[in-house]
């Protein structure tokens, strides 16, 4: 009995088209000792092993490969395969393994064949030409006569070449019927001619003629050419493109496709998974480990032909983008910072930086920051494109971020209040880290941030003390301390108001003397006042009023009005001396 595992399969099983392969694996393990799994293989057109069933004592596994609905297992475990194609011809291996006695595997190549035809008229039916097409005319009298054309041009039979068969049957109507079959050899060449027929008969003594419909030939012809491209053009893909690879042959039918992409030197990768019917190759997503050449090969299943076409996939990428800030060390309000991008392509590159809101602030790789606040945009995007491959572009973030003590950009001081007025009082900062804000009074404090600043409303009674010393806001944080006074003040509205109607009254009261002035004036020119001591003591002291009557203006516009009353009919002299004696007193 042998001492270590063995595994006995076939070298060769031979099977027809379209049959079932039956692939025995027979295998003895020393002290009748149990398998502990049983693995079926095939080996694929680069060389590598798929696995088709997965055998263990509880559970049996099949793989999802091209095989899956054609496979079957025996209770011996054998592999079945039914309706068996020339693609089937290929390497089957039987993996087995047995647990302390090791893994043992045999192999069985499965060899395809095509029944030939035993009647031995094959050939001589195969020679003649095949049918092109049948023409009947029904119902004539006389029999008409058919001929066929080919693109226009009337053919004739000829030994080999044409036949032309015709059959005449006479109804019980005593009308014919006419019918006409051709046969002709064609070629790849007359795969777009057009045959026709034409019914020629009399009537009423004279030569009529009928056309039929134009037809196309179905040929059938190998494979001469391969066209293989990528769609959408390979020079325009970029990382994340969908990709379509199209293989294109000039046979009919269309041959079986198959797409392989290069490994390394002589060595190519069966793309199965990604193919779909009619030689067309989907890539999803690809980046830059798609690139390389790609191999489409095409098989006539009629002559067992095969043709390849290579093209070269190249995917457009960028790759590595980073930014380095100089100084890369915390920055401090009043600093400068340089921020330099970098990234790598095989394809020329443009670089453009932008602020946190979109905003296009300079083009090239550098952006140079001076005297930064805590106000400069705390984020900048560097945006990297390829001007050569439209919509090829990368983006990478970096943060600024600006440290120092707290600075107060906003107090509501000096503030104008009444005495026991409930009012606001607005303390407003911005600082990195962020800060802590605290009132020297008490009152209900509402704190808010507004975009980058703190702010904080403190509601408050005005009192005695309060308008006396007023209120501090302090913000502070680890690197430093701001504060700021609020001074209240006594809202002077009123006593503003008290002043103005002073002012009001004083200017009417030097109007209401202007115009007496004018009045005595126009008196005087009238002959109404006398110029003598006596008309002016009638003027200053009445009979019927013994009353001094004083008027005191205290104005700069005395002078103005001695002019208005001296400068008359050059009467200036006596005007004053009148003045002068009257008891009135003006000054």
């Amino acid at each position: 009995a042998a001492s270590r595992l063995e595994i006995s399969m076939p070298p060769v099983l031979e099977v027809e088209m379209g049959g079932t392969a039956r692939i025995e694996c027979n295998f003895y393990i020393p002290e009748n000792a149990s398998y502990t799994y049983i693995d079926w293989f095939y080996v694929d057109r680069s060389n590598k092993q798929v696995r088709l069933y997965h055998i263990t004592a509880n559970r049996v596994l099949k793989d999802d490969t091209d095989y899956k609905t054609r496979l079957s297992l025996g209770e011996d475990k054998a592999l079945s395969i039914s309706s068996v194609t020339l693609q089937d011809a290929r390497t089957f291996m039987c993996q087995v393994g047995a647990g302390s006695y090791g893994v043992g595997e045999n192999s069985t190549e499965l060899s395809v064949y095509r029944r030939l035809p035993a009647n031995p008229d094959l050939c001589s039916l195969l020679s003649l030409p095949p049918q092109i097409a049948k023409c009947v005319s029904k119902n004539s009298f006389p029999p008409p006569n058919i001929t066929w054309h080919k693109n226009g041009e009337q053919l004739h039979a000829q030994e080999n070449q044409v036949t032309i068969q015709s059959t005449l049957t006479r109804e019980s109507s005593g009308l014919f019927t006419v019918s006409s079959t051709l046969y002709a050899p064609v070629t790849r060449e007359d795969r777009h001619s057009r045959f026709h027929c034409t019914v020629h008969y009399w009537l009423q003594g004279q030569r009529h003629a009928l056309d039929s419909h134009r037809v196309k030939v179905n040929i059938f012809y190998p494979a001469e050419h391969l066209k293989l491209q990528v769609m959408p053009s390979s020079t325009l893909v970029k990382e994340g493109d969908n990709v379509t690879l199209v293989c294109e042959a000039d046979g009919n039918p269309p041959p079986v496709f198959t797409f392989f992409k290069k490994i390394q030197l002589d060595e190519w990768q069966e793309l199965t998974s990604l193919t779909e019917p009619n030689g067309v190759l989907k890539l999803h997503d690809v980046d830059k480990s798609s690139n390389g050449t790609y191999r489409c090969q095409s098989l006539d299943l009629d002559d067992m032909s095969q043709i390849e076409e290579d093209v070269d996939l190249v995917v457009n990428y960028i790759e590595g983008v980073h930014v380095k800030m100089e100084p890369s060390s915390t920055l401090r309000e009043g600093d400068s910072v340089m921020l330099s991008c970098d990234a790598y392509s095989p394809v020329g590159l443009k670089y453009q930086w932008r602020d946190e809101k979109g905003r296009k602030l300079v083009e090239g790789n550098q952006l140079f920051l001076s005297n930064v606040t805590f106000e400069t945009s705390k984020t900048f995007s560097c945006k990297v494109m390829a001007p050569s491959v439209p919509g090829l572009e990368q983006s990478k973030k970096v943060s600024v971020a600006v440290e120092g003590k707290p600075r107060i950009v906003a107090i509501s001081s000096p503030l104008y209040v009444r005495q026991d007025e409930v009012v606001n009082l607005t303390c407003k900062a911005i600082a990195f880290p962020r800060p802590t804000l605290h009132w020297s009074i008490n009152g209900t404090a509402h704190e808010y941030m507004d975009n980058q600043h703190i702010a904080s409303n403190l509601t408050v009674r005005v009192s005695h003390d309060l308008l006396r010393a007023g209120a501090m806001c302090r913000v502070s944080n680890r690197l430093g301390v701001s504060e700021k006074h609020i001074q209240l003040l006594v809202d002077q509205k009123s006593t503003a108001e008290s002043q103005g109607v002073i002012i009001v009254a004083i200017i009417v009261a030097i109007l209401v003397v202007a115009v007496l002035g004018a009045v005595i004036y126009f008196l005087h020119k009238k002959g109404k006042i006398p110029c003598g001591r006596a008309g002016k003591q009638d003027i200053t002291k009445p009979e019927a009023r013994k009353d001094k009557i004083v008027v005191e203006v205290k104005s700069d516009k005395l002078s103005e009005e001695a002019g208005l009353l001296q400068g008359a009919n050059g009467e200036k002299r006596a005007a004053a001396d009148q003045v002068g004696q009257s008891d009135g007193t003006a000054r």
